[in-house]
């Protein structure tokens, strides 16, 4: 959503760079384009004005003027601003200290208000409580029916004593008032601790939308009331967003569709301009692509400083505790990484969520945004396919996956043997980081670590991924003549014979130890000492 403000502001202090005192020139030219990419991603206009005077006066201030990196103090005060015309502090919901907390949600119609009443009924779910949600939106055709699919995704039940209208030919039945009041009742008799209460919405803010929002709220006296809005909708979100405030007086802002690829900078004006906080924001059509808005995290994912908070938080969530101690047992007695904890890592982080949305949240990620959308999601099952194909012995003794080996593995998987060689290669340098890492010695290739040699690189690595370790086998022709330059290339015994049968058993101990490209006739047995401790039996 916010990519295009993203890549405005960081080529912005890009400029800074380098400089080890920023004129009031320099000040200038800074805030007039932060003005620029604002306005550019749809922020408004009084916002803007707003924004980029408070930046001018805290960047012509002490802070900047003494501080040892001007550059990245400018960016600091950028970060402070976008926290606060975000809302400043995560808000949380206030719930009630007797009987359920009850919340209603308000919007024009099209905002996503039903399929957000199951994202946040299931989020719900998930921090111990037990929502119900209550269909009180007579009004559009079908809108109980999905309200009720809805709930039935998210695993939360329903109140729905009128089946609404069916059709746009129906006239309105029905007192969505009276539904609302006895789905609390029904709410307390049965202990539900929260209700969700989903009204109707209009294409257009009217009166009548209005009056009937307030006579929900009268009967049914929500601790919050949340405003969906579209967070794709433009310059209009400001106007119907004070609109709904002076008419519901809702206490929070919810933003829908944040997944969206429109510029959504009026989003960001909401809470600026109606003094009432975000405090969600719904991320995919998933009923788990739904957070808590934190205007620190989002202001960082703006400045592409990441949100490995939230990163963390998915991971406690989603990760199983038994089989990350297991890994981290693994890690500290320097056992060979393999394949099963391969596949076992990747289904956990599947777990999690897309992958592109993961990858977003590292720090950094803006330069690699192609490479990000350009990302294969299906080419995580292609890689499960390769390894579920593999027999349990080679996943644990990767070394003895010669070229017919992989020849099968690759007609088991539906893969390319080219696409089984890749990720033995990827997983051969995944296997030695892991070791380099195990015992101390830090992240083999990467720069400035701890037991690292000189002149490793990742330059050789993944296309795209400047700074990734080389892959074996990179290493490049001079390292091939250093390595081959004291080695012997064949027998120099006197004796023509004794030559002769020295050259040939080399030879034949070369063969067996390489192959040929796509297997030889018979497979060689590995070594035990190639073998992961324990694994002998595999070979009997």
């Amino acid at each position: 959503m916010f990519n295009s403000l993203s890549d405005r502001l960081t080529a912005t202090f890009k400029n800074l760079r380098g400089k080890g005192k920023l004129s009031e020139a320099d000040v200038d030219a800074t805030v007039r384009e932060i003005r620029r990419a604002l306005l550019d991603a749809d922020v408004a206009v009084p916002v803007v004005r707003e924004f980029t005077a408070a930046v001018k006066e805290r960047a012509l201030g002490a802070e900047v003027n003494e501080a040892l990196n001007p550059a990245q103090q400018i960016v600091k005060i950028v970060n402070s601003q976008l926290q606060e015309i975000l809302g400043g502090e995560t808000r949380r919901i206030r719930m009630a200290k007797n009987g359920p907390t009850i919340i209603m949600l308000a919007g024009l119609q099209g905002a996503g208000k039903t399929t957000l009443a199951g994202k946040l009924g299931y989020w719900l779910k998930s921090q111990g409580h037990r929502p119900l949600l209550v269909a009180s939106d007579l009004q559009r055709p079908n809108a109980v029916t999905q309200l009720q699919v809805v709930g039935d995704r998210a695993g939360v039940p329903v109140w729905a004593p009128h089946p609404g209208t069916t059709s746009e030919f129906d006239d309105p039945t029905g007192d969505p008032v009276q539904v609302a009041r006895d789905g609390v009742a029904h709410a307390r008799a049965k202990l539900f601790d929260v209700v969700i209460v989903d009204t109707a919405g209009r294409l257009g803010v009217d009166q009548a939308l209005m009056a009937q929002a307030r006579d929900i709220r009268d009967a049914v006296d929500p601790q919050e009331v949340l405003f969906v809005i579209d967070a794709m909708i433009g310059q209009d979100a400001v106007q119907t967003a004070q609109a709904f405030n002076e008419g519901v007086d809702f206490t929070g802002v919810v933003l829908s569709k944040l997944d969206g690829d429109a510029r959504g900078g009026a989003a960001l004006s909401v809470a600026s301009v109606t003094g009432k906080p975000i405090m969600f924001a719904s991320t995919g059509e998933g009923v788990k692509d739904f957070e808590q808005f934190h205007p620190d995290r989002m202001a960082s994912r703006i400045l592409d400083m990441g949100d490995v908070l939230t990163l963390i938080e998915q991971a406690e969530q989603n990760w199983d505790r038994a089989e990350a101690q297991k890994m981290a047992q693994k890690f500290a007695d320097q056992e060979d990484f393999t394949f099963e904890d391969f596949l076992a890592q990747m289904q956990q982080l599947k777990k999690m969520g897309s992958m592109k949305k993961l990858l977003g949240m590292m720090p950094g990620m803006a330069g690699m945004r192609e490479q990000i959308e350009a990302f294969d999601e299906s080419s995580i099952g292609r890689i499960e396919a390769i390894i579920q194909s593999m027999t349990p012995h080679e996943r644990v003794a990767p070394k003895i996956l010669n070229g017919s080996r992989r020849a099968r593995i690759a007609k088991g998987s539906g893969a390319t043997v080219s696409e089984v060689n890749q990720l033995m290669e990827r997983f051969m340098q995944a296997q030695k980081m892991m070791k380099k890492m195990a015992q101390g010695k830090g992240m083999p290739g990467m720069p400035g670590m701890p037991g690292m040699g000189a002149g490793g690189g990742g330059a050789a690595g993944m296309p795209g991924m400047g700074g990734m370790p080389a892959m074996p086998g990179a290493a490049g022709a001079k390292g091939k003549s250093k390595n081959a330059k004291g080695k012997k290339k064949g027998s120099r015994s006197g004796n023509p014979a004794k030559r002769a049968q020295e050259n040939a058993a080399a030879a034949t101990r070369q063969k067996a130890a390489t192959g040929s490209a796509f297997g030889a006739a018979q497979e060689q047995q590995p070594d035990l000492k190639d073998l992961p401790k324990g694994f002998e039996k595999f070979l009997k």
